[in-house]
């Protein structure tokens, strides 16, 4: 992380995001220097759809859209994480990523991650179990709307609670 950057309010924030709330302080001590904190203005492509999974995210401060087709699909706030899932399976993006406003983020790069991973360090088994439970939660989230939407005789609910899922199964925390 930049010397610019003061670490004890990013260490502070971080022990209040629910992603890294489990992690000890001298875990977050570990990683905090490989943070880097990036600033993006109102209408900032972050990532594009497609593009390779280089780095994961954290709202540090404003805003982001998550994009899909040019269609917005949900918006993520301070204390969100976006970006684990090509992190975690090194496929290209599934969604276009833009500041709403002018925002802050702390992005930790794939390169970062499997570093710990190969240095055999438990906060990345850490994080990885918390992103795996984050994912788990989206796909019994959405396989519960599922089941509830084709038990629907309404057909005109069914783009509505179609969007709903897909808001609520994306890139955010």
């Amino acid at each position: 992380m930049s010397n610019d950057f003061p670490l004890e309010p990013v260490l502070i924030f971080l022990l209040g995001t629910p992603f890294f709330e489990k992690l000890e302080p001298d875990e977050l001590q570990e990683i905090i220097h490989l943070v880097d904190k990036v600033a993006f203005l109102k209408g900032d492509t972050i990532f594009n759809e497609g593009d390779p999974g280089d780095a994961w995210y954290v709202v540090y401060k404003g805003a982001v859209d998550v994009l899909n087709d040019g269609n917005k699909i949900t918006s993520i706030g301070p204390q969100n994480c976006f970006g684990e899932m090509s992190i975690l399976d090194k496929l290209p993006r599934s969604a276009t990523v833009v500041a709403s406003v002018d925002s802050v983020l702390l992005r930790i790069t794939s390169e970062v991650f499997d570093q710990l991973i190969k240095e055999d360090k438990l906060v990345a088994y850490k994080l990885i179990h918390e992103m795996a439970i984050l994912l788990s939660h989206r796909q019994r989230t959405s396989t519960e709307k599922l089941s509830e939407l084709i038990k629907s005789e309404d057909i005109s609910d069914v783009r509505t609670e179609i969007r709903s899922i897909v808001e609520n199964s994306t890139v955010r925390e």
